[in-house]
C-alpha cells in the first residue's frame, strides 16, 4: 500500500507579509480620516449652538421686524434671546448686525490638541433677508475650508 502524504497546514510567510501589508494600507487611509471625522463631530457642537442662536434670532425678527441688539458674549446671548450656549467647544465672539443684516462669530476653542489650526480660527453665519422677509444664512469665516460648515 501506498502512504499518502498529508497536505501542510498554514500560511506562507507571503501570504502573512500580503496581509500585514493590506492592512497597513488600510490603517493609513482610515486614520487620518477618522481624524478629520472626529473634528468635524466636535465642530458640529459649535455650529449646532450657532444654530440655536440663529434660530432665536429669525425668532425676533420676525416678531420685532428687526434685528436684535448686539450681545458679547454667551452669557448675553442666553439672557437677551433666551438661549443657552455651552462654552466648552466655542468662545462666541459677537452677535451684532445692522438692521440689514447679522451675524454670528464663533471662534472655537479646545478642540484639538493635534490639529491647532482650527482652535482660535472663527466660523461667522451671516444673516440676509429677501424681498418676502426670509432669512437666510451663510457660512464664511477663518476655519479652513476642510472643515467649513455646509448650507
Amino acid at each position: 500500500m501506498l502512504k499518502m502524504k498529508r497536505g501542510q497546514k498554514g500560511f506562507t510567510l507571503i501570504e502573512l507579509l500580503i496581509v500585514i501589508a493590506i492592512i497597513g494600507i488600510l490603517a493609513a487611509i482610515a486614520i487620518p480620516m477618522y481624524r478629520a471625522q472626529t473634528l468635524r463631530a466636535k465642530l458640529s457642537e459649535v455650529t449646532n449652538s450657532m444654530s440655536a442662536i440663529a434660530t432665536a434670532v429669525a425668532t425676533y425678527y420676525q416678531e420685532n421686524n428687526m434685528w436684535p441688539a448686539a450681545s458679547g458674549t454667551a452669557a448675553l446671548i442666553g439672557t437677551n434671546l433666551g438661549v443657552y450656549v455651552p462654552t466648552g467647544r466655542a468662545a462666541f465672539a459677537t452677535l451684532n448686525g445692522p438692521i440689514v443684516a447679522t451675524a454670528i462669530q464663533a471662534t472655537p476653542t479646545n478642540i484639538s490638541s493635534s490639529n491647532p489650526t482650527i482652535d482660535g480660527t472663527t466660523i461667522v453665519m451671516t444673516a440676509s433677508t429677501d424681498a418676502g422677509g426670509a432669512i437666510n444664512w451663510t457660512f464664511s469665516g477663518s476655519i479652513p475650508a476642510a472643515y467649513m460648515p455646509k448650507k
